[in-house]
């Protein structure tokens, strides 16, 4: 049973025939109590009556028991020795003796105890909660149940007395039938409305989940990342789903578009120095005197380099972690700008204390490269480095005098491939990686990279990294 809807219907079903069968089971329980309870207290009412008479000191014989089909009667007098039957009684149980046929013994002497001038007396009858047994009599040839009522009475004589009356429970099985039969005839038919209803309501509130998933199976086939899941009105857990599924497909539409422009991007810019660098092979495999073997050399730089950097920014598009080894961040910068004697513009160093960083040496040292390099294709004059504490970690600035970035360009130029026209417009421009795989470096060392325009005018990029533990 693989659908959500026929395992929500058995389920449910299951559940309220568990529930109905345990609810029918507790009415007829204490339907069946009540009715015996209502049997047993007519039948204490006729032992009463019966039992007041022999108080009162009427003879077995005259007592009025009544009727004696509804209320069959017997009197045990002491060792359970029957003193009197009702009219009719063939056989009885359930009353501690199933004997009908009344004792001599038990009834001698009802005269014989008082002498013929003596006033009659008056016996008692227990005003104790009677006993209550369940048991059969025959009368008049009909055998059927009762609930019996057993009263104490000591008659004028002061012979203690036993009266068993009982009650019809017949009323009581054909109400309990009754019951039972109107529940086992209803029980099949709201289950089937129970298992239709929850099959429906099932149904209905999973109908938006099917869209979604021909829309996602959909979307698999025709690889358009534009289409989005319906997402229906209502506030519950389903309209959930499907926005965070259009959430999840346009960020998915973000990062493919992202790759897609990288990847021409990265064709392009890989295009011309390999253009570039064949056709000088070209003419030199003509012309081996015509071959520019500084050009040549500089293509080739320039190709691996890239080649570099478009490997640095998979890794990192793969979610690799820098490494947690601990560097002085000022001795770095200082190593960093020892190895560029040759920049055409003079860089000055400024180092206030030891500041340690955790990361990745190789990483964070291509971030101070790419930062000088930028630096020396804008400068005019001079560039700056500043190594100093910044609320609880490290502060590294690199500053130009050039023409500085307009403050609408200031994010813009941390994308992929991005160069401002100036840039384009240089011969020695790079690629538009730099500063990207600058800023992608920082995020992953937990820092930021920005970019401000200080008041003497130039850029000034600010590297914040926190301090190692």
């Amino acid at each position: 049973m693989r659908s959500v809807r026929s395992r929500a219907a058995l389920g449910a079903t299951a559940v309220v025939a568990l529930a109905l069968g345990a609810a029918g089971l507790a009415v007829l329980l204490v339907l069946r109590a009540n009715l015996t309870d209502q049997a047993g207290l007519q039948a204490e009412v006729a032992a009463r009556e019966v039992a007041g008479q022999l108080a009162l000191g009427v003879p077995y014989g005259e007592l009025d028991t009544g009727d004696e089909e509804e209320h069959p009667v017997q009197i045990t007098g002491e060792h359970g020795r029957v003193a009197a039957v009702s009219k009719d009684l063939e056989a009885i149980s359930g009353t501690g003796t199933d004997r009908v046929e009344p004792s001599s013994a038990a009834g001698a002497g009802d005269d014989d105890d008082r002498d013929a001038d003596d006033e009659p007396g008056r016996g008692e009858v227990d005003t104790d909660e009677p006993d209550f047994t369940n048991g059969t009599a025959t009368v008049d040839g009909d055998r059927a149940d009762y609930r019996f009522a057993a009263v104490e009475v000591t008659d004028p004589a002061g012979r203690t007395l036993t009266v068993h009356a009982g009650a019809p429970l017949a009323a009581e099985q054909r109400a309990v039938d009754s019951v039972r039969s109107a529940m086992l005839a209803g029980l099949p038919v709201v289950l089937l409305v129970v298992a239709g209803t929850t099959w429906l309501v099932t149904r209905r509130a999973l109908r938006p989940v099917e869209g979604i998933r021909r829309e996602m199976a959909a979307i698999t086939a025709s690889e358009d990342l534009r289409r989005r899941v319906p997402e229906p009105g209502s506030r519950d857990e389903i309209a959930r789903l499907a926005r965070t599924t259009n959430e999840t497909l346009a960020a998915l539409e973000e990062s493919v578009g992202r790759q897609r422009r990288f990847v021409a991007d990265a064709s392009h810019e890989l295009r011309s120095p390999i253009a570039s660098l064949r056709t000088q092979l070209e003419v030199a495999a003509a012309h081996p005197h015509l071959l520019d073997l500084p050009g040549a050399v500089a293509d080739t730089v320039r190709l691996q380099s890239l080649a570099a950097d478009l490997l640095l920014l998979a890794r990192l598009d793969a979610g690799e972690r820098p490494g947690a080894t601990r560097l002085d961040l000022g001795a770095l910068v200082r190593e960093e700008v020892s190895q560029r004697a040759g920049d055409r513009v003079p860089v000055t160093v400024s180092v206030r204390g030891g500041h340690e960083v955790a990361g990745s040496r190789g990483q964070l040292a291509r971030v101070l490269g790419n930062l000088l390099d930028n630096a020396q294709r804008h400068a005019v004059r001079s560039v700056s480095v500043t190594v100093d504490a910044d609320a609880g970690g490290v502060l590294v600035a690199v500053t130009d005098d050039g023409a500085g970035v307009p403050e609408a360009e200031r994010d813009r130029i941390f994308e992929r491939f991005v160069r401002l026209d100036e840039a384009r417009a240089r011969d020695d421009g790079g690629a538009g990686l730099g500063l990207a795989i600058a800023r992608d470096v920082a995020v992953r060392h937990g820092g930021r990279l920005t970019v401000t325009g200080p008041p003497g005018g130039g850029a000034r990029f600010e590297l914040r990294l926190p301090a190692a533990p």
